[in-house]
């Protein structure tokens, strides 16, 4: 049962499925100019399994899961995010929510250019309630685990790399520790070593009771961090394994 949207989602109250879409569809422009982004999307994510999504380029990937972190509204169907509809809430309720359960890693990274990196990481903490001084603390620690120095942390988004501030988006997501991480090619900027370490970082705060974890990528170095891999195509889900050896189109689906 979806719950009212008056009634408070809890960390507490563990659910079998984190993400549940029906009949999803999605699109973009009108008249002859109309493209459908989804075309009937069925998918589930369930507690405790780190999900990928693959398939080529323009397959729907990115507005799927723009859709399941809330930034984007569908056209229709059905999609439930631990038992809570977007579309049963306001504005405001929708702002919280995902500001208390979903953390997203942008392609684009979308960091502030004039706050430090620390700073950039504490702002979902700040947002939920936590105290500046409080917040920037808890950001130097999770940048850490991300491989950053004092020097770094005190560095602007200019100063970095393309991988420097891929892990900065990724730290940012982690920590206020939401209950389900979505990431948009987050080792696409980092070499392999870096990359597993930040996929092992994922895996160990995405994963575990009441939490989910969904990852679009076409990176085949990280396959193997997956429970199961869903494939899509010309905005639908073809199929779902439990391995990228059980992909039957790997080499022509995935860039």
């Amino acid at each position: 049962m979806i719950m009212d949207r008056n009634m408070e989602s809890t960390s507490t109250s563990t659910f079998p499925v984190a993400v549940s879409c029906e009949g999803l569809t999605k699109a973009f422009g009108k008249g002859e100019a109309r493209v459908k982004a989804l075309r009937g999307v069925d998918m589930k994510v369930k507690n405790g399994e780190l999900l990928m999504l693959v398939g080529p380029s323009g397959c729907g990937k990115t507005t799927l899961i723009s859709i399941i972190a809330g930034v984007l509204r569908r056209d229709a169907g059905e999609c439930i995010i631990f038992e809570r509809d977007y579309d049963c809430m306001s504005e405001d309720e929708t702002t919280l929510f995902r500001g208390k359960n979903i953390g997203f890693v942008f392609q684009a990274f979308n960091l502030i250019p004039s706050l430090t990196t620390a700073e950039n990481v504490a702002t979902p903490l700040i947002i939920n309630g936590l105290k500046p001084r409080d917040a920037v603390r808890k950001a130097r620690d999770i940048l850490a685990e991300v491989g950053f120095d004092h020097r770094m942390m005190e560095s602007l988004p200019t100063d970095l790399s393309g991988g420097q501030q891929q892990r900065v988006a990724i730290a940012r997501a982690l920590v206020h520790q939401p209950r389900l991480i979505v990431c948009d090619e987050p080792t696409s900027a980092l070499d392999a070593e870096t990359g597993r370490k930040v996929m092992e970082l994922l895996q160990r705060l995405g994963r575990g009771e009441n939490r989910a974890l969904v990852v679009v990528t076409h990176d085949s170095r990280i396959f193997d961090f997956a429970d199961r891999i869903a494939e899509m195509n010309d905005g639908r889900i073809t199929q779902v394994v439990s391995s990228a050896r059980e992909l039957t189109t790997a080499q022509s689906k995935i860039e």
